[in-house]
C-alpha cells in the first residue's frame, strides 16, 4: 500500500480547506437549509451579457484566445478604470484577463515572491490570501483590524510589522467579509507610509461597484501609488458573473511581463465566450449594477436592523454584501455558533474565524440572497437565540 502522506506535498497538507466551502458542503447534504454562505449574488446574469456570448456561440467562434485576454476587453477594461479612477493602464502592456480574480491575486503573489518573503494580510479577509502566499513561498502577516476603527486599516495596525522581508500590502477592500471601505483619507496615511519602501500594494477591488453611500476611491488614484499597486478586479459580484469565470490584473509593464509566464504556462488563457460577454458587461450594465446594488441596499438595512434587534451587535457595511455582527455574547465560538445554527435551525452561515483569528467572534452572513430567504433566516436565528438563552437560564 503507498503511504500517500509521502507522497503528498507537505506544503500542500498543512494547508486548511476554506472554511467558506466547509459549512457550505455539509448544507448541501441537508434539506430545507437556508444557506447564507457563499458570496453567489441571486440575480440572474444580465441578458444583454447572455445575448453577448450568445452571438459568440451562434458565430462558432469557440476558440483559444491570446494569453492575456482579447484585445476588445483589455482595451474595455482600461477604459473602465481610466473613466473611474482617472488611472490610465496600457491594454497591451499592462493588464491580464484572468480565470477569476482568484486567479489574478494567486499571478501577483507567485509573480513577486522569493522564499522567505513577507506579505502583509489586513484581516478579517477573503479566505484565500494567506493559502495563496504560503503556496508561493512566502509568509503570511496577519495585520488584525478593529471594530473600533469600523474594520479599517490604519498605519499603527501595521507600520511595527514592517521588515526588510517585508515585500507586500494587500488591502481587501471593500471588504469580505465585515463590508468595510476605505476613503481616499483613510487611504493617504497609508500610501505616506509605503512611498519610503519598496512594498507593493496588492489591491482586492472586486467589489468596488457594490458600496452604499459614497463612491470607491482606489489607493492608485493617490501620487506615486500606480507604480507600487498590482491591481485585481473581475465581474463576478457586481455582474452577477460567477460561473463565467472572469477577473483581471493590471499592474506596471514590468510586473505584467513576469505574471504573464505562470497565466501563459498554468491556464494559457480565460475562456473566449466569457471575455466577449464581458465587454458588453463593462459597457452597457450600468443601470444593472445600481438595481443590484439598490436591492442589496435594502437587504442590509433590513439585517443589521435585525441583528442589533436581537442583542447581536451588528457592524454597518458600507460595501460587498455581507453583514458581520457579533456573537461574543452567545458564550459560544464562531465554530461553535455556526455548527449548531446549521443542524439545530437549518441556517448556514460562516464563523467569523475563517476569515483569520481576528474574525472569532463574529459570523459572516451573506444578503446575496433574497429578502424573503434573509426574513426565514432571521426567524431561525431569534428561535435559535431564544433557545440559548432558556439553555443559560436552566
Amino acid at each position: 500500500m503507498i503511504d500517500y502522506s509521502k507522497v503528498l506535498s507537505k506544503k500542500i497538507q498543512d494547508i486548511k480547506p476554506s472554511g467558506i466551502r466547509k459549512f457550505f458542503d455539509i448544507a448541501g447534504t441537508m434539506e430545507d437549509v437556508i444557506s447564507l454562505g457563499v458570496g453567489e449574488p441571486d440575480f440572474p446574469t444580465p441578458w444583454v451579457i447572455r445575448k453577448a456570448a450568445i452571438k459568440v456561440l451562434e458565430r462558432k467562434q469557440i476558440i483559444y484566445g491570446p494569453n492575456k485576454g482579447v484585445a476588445p476587453l483589455r482595451k474595455a477594461i482600461s477604459e473602465r478604470i481610466e473613466s473611474k479612477h482617472g488611472v490610465s493602464y496600457d491594454p497591451d502592456k499592462e493588464i491580464i484577463v484572468t480565470v477569476g480574480g482568484s486567479e489574478a491575486i494567486d499571478l501577483a503573489l507567485r509573480g513577486l515572491l522569493d522564499p522567505g518573503d513577507e506579505v502583509l494580510v489586513v484581516e478579517p479577509c477573503f479566505v484565500c490570501y494567506a493559502p495563496l502566499v504560503e503556496l508561493a513561498g512566502g509568509v503570511p502577516v496577519s495585520v488584525p483590524t478593529k471594530i473600533e476603527n469600523n474594520f479599517k486599516l490604519t498605519v499603527d495596525d501595521f507600520k511595527d510589522k514592517i521588515t526588510d522581508r517585508t515585500k507586500i500590502l494587500i488591502l481587501p477592500f471593500p471588504n469580505n467579509p465585515t463590508g468595510a471601505i476605505m476613503t481616499k483619507e483613510d487611504l493617504e496615511p497609508i500610501a505616506e507610509l509605503l512611498r519610503g519602501t519598496d512594498i507593493i500594494v496588492l489591491t482586492d477591488e472586486i467589489y468596488s461597484e457594490l458600496t452604499y453611500g459614497r463612491k470607491h476611491f482606489s489607493i492608485i488614484e493617490l501620487e506615486g501609488m500606480r507604480e507600487r499597486t498590482i491591481y485585481v478586479n473581475g465581474f463576478s459580484k457586481a455582474y452577477a458573473m460567477t460561473g463565467w469565470r472572469l477577473g483581471y490584473v493590471t499592474a506596471p509593464a514590468p510586473i505584467i511581463t513576469q505574471i504573464a509566464k505562470i497565466h501563459q504556462y498554468g491556464i494559457m488563457c480565460s475562456p473566449y465566450i466569457s471575455q466577449n460577454a464581458a465587454v458588453e458587461a463593462l459597457t452597457s450594465c450600468d443601470s444593472e449594477i445600481a438595481k443590484m446594488t439598490d436591492e442589496y441596499n435594502a437587504r442590509r438595512r433590513y439585517l443589521v436592523s435585525e441583528f442589533n434587534r436581537l442583542g447581536l451587535t451588528c457592524f454597518n457595511p458600507e460595501g460587498a454584501f455581507y453583514v458581520f455582527p457579533s456573537i461574543i455574547s452567545t458564550g459560544l465560538t464562531s465554530e461553535e455558533f455556526c455548527e449548531r445554527l446549521l443542524y439545530e435551525e437549518r441556517v448556514a452561515a460562516v464563523p467569523g474565524s475563517a476569515f483569520g483569528s481576528s474574525g472569532e467572534g463574529y459570523i459572516r452572513i451573506s444578503y446575496a440572497y433574497s429578502l424573503k430567504h434573509l426574513m426565514e433566516a432571521m426567524h431561525r436565528i431569534e428561535k435559535f437565540l431564544d433557545k440559548l438563552e432558556a439553555e443559560k437560564n436552566g
